[in-house]
């Protein structure tokens, strides 16, 4: 019963006021051994993969369907690594793993856990802005960024792979799909995301820290490129689930 309650039983709504997401590039050998079997890397120019972290602030997230009232306003910070994963019918997709999930407050913690397979903990969120520069930081995770909040002639980071903002574009989270695998029963769950009018900016970072991304023993990884999007509603379907076909069983059937 408690597997079925993981598995994203129902749909879930909520508005994202803000999603900020810093991606970063590192050689694609760094992270093959941080996602299941099932999953290949999304990789640029067959060298890059990339790990996201991203800071949501959430409004009004319920059980999709239920009123506003009974919504709940919160603070998610996700990292993820950018995946394609061929689903059963041949068809690749595209989306992300999750590795790491934080909130700040307890009842996300505990509904998170209960509803998901995204290992939630709780954390403090400090968020401070002034006419120039945005900052968010938490001192039980260590981490810190701080955003220009100028909004024009914005250059990509130094060292980013990426030639321009379009081709930086296509690697800016969430994207549609996020995959989770059950190893034992070699079944991947896949949850698919819906969005309207998603049009990421880009930010200029002046300072980050994430210690979790240190603990990932990353050889200089680089900021890659950041973007944000603000005011945007959002639902993610029920979860679905089927039996992972390896390659030599595809080749088989086919």
């Amino acid at each position: 019963m408690l597997d079925f309650l993981k598995n994203h039983p129902f749909g879930v709504e909520a508005f994202f006021e803000s999603s900020l997401v810093l991606t970063f590039a590192v050689p694609k050998e760094q992270l093959q051994d941080l996602i299941p079997e099932c999953l290949e890397l999304d990789t640029f120019q067959d060298k890059w993969a990339f790990v996201a972290a991203a800071m949501v602030q959430t409004k009004d997230l319920r059980p999709k369907g239920f009123p506003k009232v009974m919504g709940n306003d919160f603070f998610l910070i996700g990292y993820r690594v950018f995946v394609r994963y061929t689903n059963n019918q041949g068809k690749r997709l595209r989306g992300l793993y999750i590795l790491k999930s934080e909130t700040d407050k307890r009842k996300m913690e505990f509904m998170g856990n209960l509803f998901t397979h995204y290992n939630y903990s709780t954390t403090d969120i400090t968020q401070a802005e002034d006419e120039n520069v945005k900052e968010i930081r938490s001192v039980k995770s260590k981490f810190k960024v701080r955003i220009s909040k100028a909004e024009e002639n914005i250059s990509l980071p130094q060292n980013s792979p990426f030639a321009d903002w379009k081709e930086a574009r296509r690697f800016a989270g969430p994207l549609p799909f996020t995959f989770t695998y059950n190893k034992k029963n070699q079944e991947v769950l896949i949850i698919e995301g819906v969005r309207q009018n998603w049009v990421p900016q880009p930010v200029e970072i002046l300072d980050y820290k994430f210690e979790f991304l240190n603990t990932l023993k990353l050889k200089n990884p680089i900021l890659a490129n950041a973007f944000i999007i603000k005011n945007i509603p959002y639902y993610w379907k029920k979860g679905k689930t089927e039996r992972w076909k390896q390659k030599e069983e595809n080749f088989r059937v086919s």
